[in-house]
């Protein structure tokens, strides 16, 4: 059974890691559910595992964390919705490629309720948006922005961290990092595409689709 949890408030980073630490290590011993943990944070930027220095634009703006996941730079903040991930892979197949096909297939599915089309790049990590409404890059293709970032780690099998979709972030944050490395290009959230959505509203898409992608039937907890 997993057990969702929701924050009402902004997170600390030093905090949401403490639990995440105390609630694997509790998951693998048999001690504790699975758990998908669904909340916002202060504005900050966390430096995953392949991070590169020149790509900390602006190092000064807001606190940087090492994260231990995967992945780059990547900012987090208010209007963004992080679901931190605690799964045991040892009850779920140990296949890392998998796990992460399924949590980029649970975004597509949730963007798809607002009539967004999430797409994954190759070599380039998280789901995607095309805008027609851009000017096509100087080889013809379609403006492409990020909506959407995964990063994972696992311990003895068990995930932590996860995904963040933008929902109606500040977006001007995201210019004191290179967001994954990319340059080339943007960012974009539900609300820069024009959907009125709500955090809310994302919230029940995620929850909807949980069951569908990771064959289980989630159960809220407050």
């Amino acid at each position: 059974m997993v057990e969702w949890i929701h924050a009402d408030q902004p997170v600390p980073y030093e905090e949401a890691l403490a639990f995440m630490e105390a609630r694997v290590a509790a998951i693998h011993a048999g001690e504790a559910e699975e758990a998908i943990w669904l909340l916002e944070h202060p504005p900050l930027y966390t430096a995953g595992t392949s991070a590169q220095r020149k790509d900390l634009v602006d190092p000064d703006r807001f606190p940087v964390f090492e994260a231990g996941r995967g992945g780059q730079y990547t900012y987090h903040g208010p209007g963004q919705r992080i679901a931190y991930v605690m799964l045991d892979l040892n009850k779920r197949g140990r296949d890392v490629r998998g796990f992460v096909k399924k949590l980029e297939d649970w975004v597509i599915s949730a963007l798809a309720d607002f009539n967004v089309k999430g797409e994954i790049r190759e070599g380039r990590v998280g789901v995607w948006v095309e805008r027609p409404d851009r000017p096509r890059g100087i080889d013809g293709a379609l403006a492409e922005d990020k909506i959407a970032a995964i990063g994972v780690k696992l311990r003895k099998w068990v995930s932590f961290h996860g995904i963040s979709i933008n929902v109606e972030p500040d977006l001007e944050h995201f210019t004191g990092i290179v967001p994954c490395g990319i340059k080339d290009h943007g960012v974009t959230s539900l609300v820069d595409l024009g959907l009125p959505v709500e955090m809310g509203d994302l919230d029940a898409a995620l929850m909807a689709h949980f069951n569908e992608i990771f064959d289980e039937s989630p159960v809220e907890q407050d």
